[in-house]
Order: structure tokens, then sequence, then C-alpha cells
């Protein structure tokens, strides 16, 4: 066994998770090789044809990560992951709120407008893959950004994946619409947090407004010039929102999150020219670490 790859307890953990294998055709590969060889590329951020042959043909962990990612497998594992972890009381739900910034390497773009590869519609994660294929232009080159809801159990409950010049509020809703953990007994998945946190990028009426037609308790700092326009409308302005300078210090389970994410080089750096491709990377990662 090489450094990075799964022991026997944490394989048996994932293989309780995978889809079964099918009955007839030809015998698959080890499933274990490959997604050592799948986390090996994401965790050093290497090309696919670089992959040590101890995992196998790089085109079969290539083929078996790109399917997983077009039927969903990627996102239905991690989601079985979440199930366990709350079933066992392991996710608290005061849940921070914040995003981040990859640089794209140069091998991420030039993907083709035409012709793409959408993978299937899902709820909790790209639909299609978008026109700008999640890489946008900055003035530190191409970047894309990941937005993160985070337990304060460090569970990563919530992932979108836009271009880097995206804003962070706008976001906001759909990061939230994307917490849906499923009940192991039935019912209606949990969907609604207890409180959540976020920094001054969040603060706004809508963000606000929406946070409070769903009963949501949030801890959310005023912006400055926020601040002055409503005390220069006078009463007009409303009373300040309320904020908990300690309570706010707890959002640092989010920050610790994202650096945790970013020890996979191939998260920190995308090299993937598809958002999907990109996207699927994102949950492996989540998925290794939460093993």
């Amino acid at each position: 066994m090489a450094r990075g790859d799964l022991t026997d307890e944490q394989w048996a953990r994932l293989e309780a998770v995978l889809p079964p294998l099918p009955r007839m055709g030809r015998k698959p590969r080890d499933r274990r090789q490959c997604f050592d060889g799948i986390w090996w590329r994401a965790r050093t951020g290497s090309p696919w044809r670089d992959v040590p042959e101890r995992y196998g043909p790089w085109e079969t962990a290539y083929t078996l990560f790109r399917r997983w990612q077009i039927d969903g497998t990627w996102a239905r594992v991690l989601k079985k992951l979440q199930v366990k972890a709350d079933a066992a009381g392991h996710i608290e739900w005061e849940v921070s709120v914040d995003s981040t910034i990859c640089r794209a390497h140069q091998h991420a773009a030039g993907a083709r407008k035409r012709g793409l590869d959408p993978g299937r519609a899902r709820e909790d994660g790209l639909a299609a893959e978008p026109a700008d294929h999640a890489i946008g232009r900055s003035r530190g080159g191409l970047t894309t950004k990941i937005h993160l809801a985070v337990g304060s159990s460090f569970h990563v409950l919530a992932a979108v994946i836009t271009a880097g010049q995206r804003g962070a509020a706008p976001v906001f809703t759909e990061a939230m619409d994307r917490i849906r953990v499923p009940r192991p007994g039935g019912g209606r998945p949990r969907v609604r947090p207890d409180h959540v946190l976020a920094d001054r990028a969040y603060s706004s009426r809508q963000i606000r407004e929406y946070l409070r037609h769903r009963q949501i308790q949030h801890t959310i700092p005023e912006k400055r010039d926020q601040a002055g326009h409503r005390l220069r409308r006078g009463s007009a302005g409303g009373r300040p929102p309320g904020f908990d300078r300690e309570m706010y210090k707890r959002r640092n389970r989010v920050e610790c999150r994202i650096g945790l994410l970013k020890q996979a080089r191939g998260v920190a750096t995308r090299y993937d020219k598809l958002a999907v491709r990109y996207e699927a990377t994102v949950q492996l990662t989540l998925i290794r670490q939460a093993l």
C-alpha cells in the first residue's frame, strides 16, 4: 500500500456505499485499485497519463472517474456518507458559509464550446456544463470559485462551483438550497440549519429576508456603508441587525475546512477542462476525507 491509499477499514466503509457490481458482462477491474489511482491523481494534481502503473492502466481510472461523474455516482456516494454521519449524530447543524478562489491552470482552458458532455441533471450539483466552464478572468489570471456550506462538525453539506469573478452573495441561496441530507428511516430530508454564520460579503437585505423567511437564525456582520446609510435615514432606516461577536468567532470552521480541502492539489489548482469534472474532483476529495 502506497502513501495515501485506502486502508482496509476505509475501504470497508467506502465499499458499503458504492453501487453494486454488474451481474453480467465482463468482470470490472478491482475498484479499490481504481479508486486509489483516481485519488492519487486528485491528491497530486498530476496528468492522468502519469498515474503509476501499480493502479492499473490510466485509461481505466479515467473512464471510471468520468462514468461516475456522468451518472452522478460521486454525488450519491457523498450523500450516503452524509446520511450515515447524520444518523450517528456526527453532523452539527450550525452552518458557516464562505467561498474560496482556486487558480485554474492553463491546461484547464480551451474546452470546446459545443459538443460538450453535460452530464445528467441532478439537484446536488451542476445540472449541465456552463458556457463559461466555471472559469473566470481576473487580474490574477484564470480562476474558479468554490462556495461551501460547512457544519460546525467540519462536514461539508453543500458545494457550488462558479467562475472566479462571481460574487459570494448571489450564490448564497443556491448553496443553502443544496443542503439536503435524507433521513435513513424515511420522511423528509433535513434541509434547514439551526444557525448560519457568514462574513460581511453576505450582508444584504435579500439574504437576511431569505433566512428570516425560512426561520433560520443567523450571525452576519453589517457592512459599514450599509450601517451609515441606515443611520442617515434616521428612524426610517430601521433597527440594526443583531450581531453576536462571540458566536461569530465560530465561523473559523469553514476557513479550516477550506484549508483541508485544498490539501488536494487537484482542488487547490484546477486542471480539469470541464466544470463538471472539477466538481467531481471536489466531491471525490470530500469522500476521501470523510472516510
